[in-house]
C-alpha cells in the first residue's frame, strides 16, 4: 500500500489509515454496547476501554505534544467512523477531539507542558457558554458557576469552561473596547460537582452533564480568552479558532449518523418479510432512497471540499479567512439538514419497525438531537450567507458571530 503524501504542516508519525482499522476492530464493541451506553447515561467502561488507545483527545495537537497532528479531512474520517458504529461514542470522541484541540492551540507553553507532558493522557470536556465568573486572587483565579452539556464530562481529566471575568464589584469586566472578557479556565475534573441532569431524547450515553464549580483555583496559565484568543501553535491551522475546530468535530458526527441510517434503512429493505418485505418491492422507497443518497454524497463532498481547501490554506503557510470560516459552517449546517430529512425519510419508511429499540429509532433520536445544537442554528447559517452573497464582505467571524471589522 502507498504511503499517503504528507506535508509539513502535518505530523508523521501517525497514519490515520491505522486509526481507521483500529475502528473497525473496536466497532461490534461499541454497538454492542450502545443500548447499554444510553441505559446508563454515558459510555459504559467497555466502550470507553475501547476508545482510550484512539487518543482522540491528541488528534489535532502537535507532535511536539504527543499528538498527531492530522489534517481535519483525517480528523472527520476518524469522527465519522466511530460514529457509524455508536452515535454515543462518536459524540464523547468529537468533544475530546475538539476541545483537546483548543487546549492545545489557545494556552501558554507553560500550562501545555504539564497538561500534554509526556506519560499523561488528558481528556478535556466542558461548555464554552460563559455561564460562570472568575475573580481574581493571587497566582490565578477563583472559578464559580454552572454549565450544561458537559458531553463525555465522566470520562475526561480536564475541564474547558467558559467564565466572565469580575471586574472586583461582581460585574463582567470589560476590555478597552467595551466589550466583555470571556475566558476559558481548565480545572482537573475532580475539582468540580457533577449533577447530573441528563434525561434527554436521545444521546442519552453521552453523559452530557451539568456540572459546578465551587471556588475553584484556577491558575493563572490555565485560562485563555475564548472570544479573542490567537493561535500560539500550529498558527495556520489554529487559526481556524474555537469555531472552526468545534466545526469539524460536529460536522464528521453528522457525517457518520447520516451515512449509517441509510445503510440501515436499505439493510432493512433488502430482508423479506413483513414491513420490509413491502418496501423492498416499492419503486417509491427505492427511488427515494436513490434521491436521499445523492442529497448526502453531495452534502459529503461539499464537506471534504470545504475542508481541502482549509489544508490547502494551511500548507500554503496562510490563515484562514472570513470567507473559508462561513464555507465550514454552511458544510457543517448542509450535512446535519440532508441528515435530518435522511432520518425523517427512513423513520417513516420502516413504519412500526422504527418504533422499536434499535439502530434506526436510536440514529433518528440522535439526529433530532444534534441538529439543535447551537452550532448549527439558524442566524449562524444566515451570516454566512450574508458573508458570501457580497453583504457583509468586509466583516469578520467572532466565535459565532460575523461582526464588523474594528
Amino acid at each position: 500500500m502507498n504511503k499517503p503524501i504528507k506535508h509539513g504542516s502535518w505530523g508523521t508519525t501517525v497514519d490515520h489509515r491505522d486509526l481507521l482499522k483500529k475502528i473497525a476492530e473496536i466497532g461490534p464493541i461499541l454497538e454492542a454496547n450502545a443500548a447499554a451506553d444510553e441505559e446508563s447515561g454515558e459510555l459504559t467502561q467497555a466502550s470507553f476501554e475501547a476508545l482510550k488507545p484512539l487518543r482522540m483527545s491528541h488528534i489535532f495537537a502537535a507532535e511536539s505534544l504527543g499528538g498527531a497532528q492530522l489534517p481535519p479531512t483525517q480528523g472527520l474520517e476518524l469522527i465519522e467512523a466511530i460514529t457509524w458504529h455508536s452515535g454515543a461514542a462518536g459524540w464523547v470522541s468529537m468533544v475530546h477531539c475538539c476541545i483537546g484541540a483548543m487546549s492545545a492551540a489557545f494556552l501558554p507553553d507553560s500550562a501545555v507542558a504539564r497538561l500534554f507532558a509526556p506519560g499523561t493522557d488528558n481528556r478535556f470536556s466542558g461548555q464554552g457558554a460563559p455561564l460562570g465568573m472568575l475573580k481574581k486572587v493571587d497566582g490565578g483565579y477563583r472559578l464559580n458557576g454552572k454549565w450544561s452539556y458537559g458531553s463525555g464530562f465522566s470520562h475526561a481529566t480536564y475541564s474547558h469552561s467558559a467564565a466572565f471575568v469580575d471586574d472586583g464589584s461582581g460585574k463582567p469586566a470589560k476590555d478597552e473596547n467595551g466589550n466583555v472578557i470571556v475566558m476559558c479556565a481548565h480545572a482537573p475534573i475532580s475539582e468540580h460537582k457533577q449533577l447530573g441532569n441528563w434525561d434527554v431524547l436521545g444521546l442519552g450515553g453521552t453523559g452530557s452533564i451539568d456540572y459546578a464549580a465551587e471556588d475553584v483555583f484556577i491558575a493563572d496559565d490555565l485560562v485563555f480568552p475564548i472570544l479573542t484568543a490567537p493561535p500560539l501553535r500550529q498558527k495556520e491551522f489554529f487559526s481556524l479558532g474555537v469555531v472552526g475546530l468545534a466545526a469539524i468535530g460536529h460536522t464528521g458526527w453528522a457525517l457518520g449518523a447520516g451515512r449509517r441510517m441509510l445503510d440501515e434503512i436499505a439493510k432493512f429493505a433488502r430482508s423479506k418479510s413483513g414491513r420490509a418485505g413491502l418496501i423492498g418491492e416499492s419503486e417509491k422507497f427505492w427511488h427515494d432512497y436513490g434521491r436521499a443518497e445523492a442529497r448526502y454524497r453531495a452534502a459529503r463532498a461539499f464537506v471534504f471540499e470545504t475542508w481541502r481547501d482549509v489544508e490547502a490554506t494551511v500548507e500554503a503557510g496562510n490563515r484562514m479567512s472570513t470567507r473559508q470560516i462561513s464555507l465550514v459552517h454552511l458544510a457543517k449546517s448542509e450535512i446535519h439538514e440532508v441528515g435530518v430529512d435522511i432520518c425523517n425519510f427512513a423513520y417513516r419508511a420502516g413504519g412500526g419497525a422504527s418504533l422499536r429499540a434499535g439502530v434506526i429509532q436510536r440514529t433518528f433520536r440522535e439526529m433530532m438531537v444534534a441538529a439543535n445544537h447551537f452550532t448549527i442554528a439558524p442566524s449562524i447559517v444566515t451570516s454566512a450567507g450574508r458573508d458570501i452573497g457580497g453583504m457583509w464582505s468586509d466583516r469578520v467571524w467572532q466565535f459565532y458571530d460575523l461582526i464588523e471589522k474594528k
